[in-house]
């Protein structure tokens, strides 16, 4: 299997760039899996399609201000950090630009002009490829509310405007801190809507997947099968996997990320199981899904992981026709844009 097979067409002015002023007024296209019948709805009318018994299941990550902006020292250079997987000890896994000018040893300086008066200083640890760089932090005070001084929210590169409400890229239930991107799925829910859901009978459960690297990276073979995926890390509590366990209906996922968060537990357990672990588990076509009767999701970018996931939930034919419908009737594409329910439709 290509990547080619999960390009298509997107004109420009269809990549969302704000968020709308009501979070459930987004559209959603709900896309029958089986056979790919489609109705063109609105994102509060998600109650439709949910009956006492199911279970909605939220990812609970919270984004990090995440890029942070720094210099070296001794040449006055610009350094770009985006955090992405905290190693302990106050070692981060980051994507570093330019990388080229990196080396072990080399420092960096954020919140100054020099080591000495910097509030946050990170020496270079390891290089490896694609920009991914590990270093060690240095710092006076608690780590979080120095990064939530210096650092911005990482705002994927497709999206040109300046982001006024820094909350409008976190979910209303956003908890623990650790993702580099958003779950963007779970924006489209509000308090009210969540509130509707619950009294219907519908259950919510959530766990936690932080985002990183694994989920948005490009995929950049040409087979599939060669495209290298990067861990992340998950935790499924004690508590959630009993409610998981006692699910009498559907499971209806939030997003790709609590895909990848059940399939990846039921891989390695007959039930769903509390674990704090990490995965690395790449859904594509032909994959045998185990934990997830139902998805909610954004549109995705042309050939990527998360394009491969949902084609594999819902048939890649159903999801080409499903794109060229979206893209004809204008709906809004990427993390601030519409949503689709890949469901039964009865």
């Amino acid at each position: 299997m290509q990547t080619s097979d999960f390009d298509y067409n997107l004109p420009e002015e269809l990549i969302a760039q704000t968020p709308l002023k009501d979070r459930a007024s987004s559209r959603l296209l709900v896309v029958d899996k089986h056979t790919g019948d489609y109705e063109d709805r609105h994102f509060s009318d998600i109650l439709d399609y949910l009956n006492p018994g199911d279970a909605l299941v939220l990812n609970e990550t919270k984004v990090l201000p995440a890029r942070i902006y720094g210099l070296k020292p001794e040449t006055g250079g610009a350094v770009e950090l985006l955090l992405l997987k905290d190693l302990g000890n106050d070692t981060w896994q980051c994507l570093a630009r330019p990388q080229k000018r990196l080396k072990p040893g080399t420092k960096v300086v954020f919140g100054a002009k020099n080591e000495e008066k910097a509030p946050l200083v990170a020496t270079v640890t390891k290089l490896e490829e694609e920009g991914i760089t590990e270093v060690k932090f240095s710092y006076h005070g608690i780590f979080l509310e120095i990064l939530e001084a210096l650092g911005t929210m990482p705002l994927p590169p497709y999206i040109h405007e300046q982001l006024k409400d820094q909350s409008r890229y976190q979910t209303v239930y956003a908890k623990n801190l650790g993702s580099a991107a958003a779950p963007t799925a779970g924006l489209h829910f509000t308090p009210e809507l969540l509130k509707k859901v619950e009294q219907k009978g519908v259950k919510i459960i959530k766990i936690t997947l932080h985002v990183g690297l694994g989920t948005f990276r490009p995929v950049q073979t040409e087979d599939i099968k060669e495209h290298k995926m990067h861990t992340e890390a998950y935790e499924i509590t004690e508590e959630a996997a009993e409610e998981l366990n006692n699910v009498n209906g559907k499971i209806v996922a939030v997003g790709t990320t609590t895909v990848r968060t059940l399939e990846s537990n039921r891989q390695k357990y007959d039930k769903f199981t509390a674990e704090t672990a990490e995965t690395s588990i790449f859904i594509y076509p032909g994959y045998k899904f185990q934990a997830v009767d139902a998805l909610i999701t954004n549109f995705h970018l042309p050939k990527s992981t998360l394009l491969m996931l949902v084609s594999a939930f819902a048939g890649t034919e159903n999801i080409k026709r499903a794109y060229e419908h979206a893209v004809a009737e204008k709906y809004r594409f990427f993390s601030f844009g519409d949503a689709m329910l890949l469901t039964e439709i009865n």
